[in-house]
């Protein structure tokens, strides 16, 4: 039997969560697989060296799954429901980059059970490769 997980009905604005991950061109390709993007400068190693990227980079939804794992399994958790994401894509992923996803929150609205986060992504090299607000409506389960 599995038990339920526990929904979070209770937020401070400051409080933080991550996870990190090392990309893999495994990810890369099965990436491209799910979405059915098969842009050449993700999947076409000899295509990709000819472009600004001199080489293949992850595609940017690849880092926003970062951040859904985090909102969906540490902040806010289970329960939590996109409203809204807005993304900034700064600088390229590649195979081989430990992408960390950070969420932060940034507004609670208990009356509403909506919670406003701002979403983050480094690379190992602590740059910032991904920024942007999520909005998400914490669905209360009894």
């Amino acid at each position: 039997m599995t038990d339920t997980p526990k929904v979070r009905t209770e937020f401070v604005v400051g409080e933080k969560a991550q996870l990190s991950k090392i990309i893999t061109v495994m990810d890369i390709d099965a990436m491209a697989g799910i979405t059915g993007d098969y842009n050449p400068v993700h999947v076409n190693e000899a295509f990709a060296q000819k472009t600004r990227f001199k080489g293949r980079i992850a595609h940017g939804v690849l880092s926003v799954g970062l951040i859904s794992a985090v909102l969906g399994t540490k902040l806010p958790g289970p329960g939590a429901i996109y409203l809204s994401q807005t993304l900034d894509f700064l600088f390229p992923v590649r195979a081989g980059d430990e992408i960390t996803a950070e969420v932060e929150v940034i507004k609670w609205r208990p009356e509403k059970n909506i919670i406003h986060l701002e979403t983050r992504c480094f690379n190992q090299n602590k740059r910032e490769v991904l920024k942007g607000k999520a909005v998400l409506l914490i669905e209360a389960i009894d």
